[in-house]
């Protein structure tokens, strides 16, 4: 039986990774090669793509990561809310994303909601 809990885990600690190495090494055991991931501001294919933007999110959120507080799994499907965290432990945001799996138990699909801002 496959831990998707687990696997997000893995996935969402590559958000917290402060290192390209360390990101890279999270996502090669938790997500596939050629998985997409889409936010309200962005849209990534692959790991160097997501990659690159989560160094732009520690640009914006020094010591940001994801702590996950409610998930869901069945079917290669999941669901995750989960507080945005600075770099001093402060809660910053809140969302929700939508995970697939693969058969080997890989995240091929990663779509997080959130709130934006509007612009002015």
């Amino acid at each position: 039986m496959t831990n998707y809990r687990e696997i997000w885990e893995t996935y969402a600690s590559a958000w917290g990774a402060t290192e390209r190495a360390d990101k890279l090494a999270a996502l090669d055991r938790s997500v596939g090669q050629r998985a997409v991931y889409c936010d309200p501001a962005a849209e990534c294919r692959g790991h160097d793509e997501l990659v690159n933007y989560m160094l732009e999110f520690h640009k914006q959120v020094p010591g940001g990561h994801f702590e996950t507080t409610y998930f869901l799994a069945h079917h290669g499907r999941s669901i995750a809310k989960w507080n945005m965290m600075g770099g001093a432990g402060e809660k910053v945001g809140e969302g929700v994303s939508y995970g697939e799996y693969d058969n080997d138990g890989a995240l091929v699909a990663m779509t997080g909601f959130f709130e934006v801002a509007p612009v002015s």
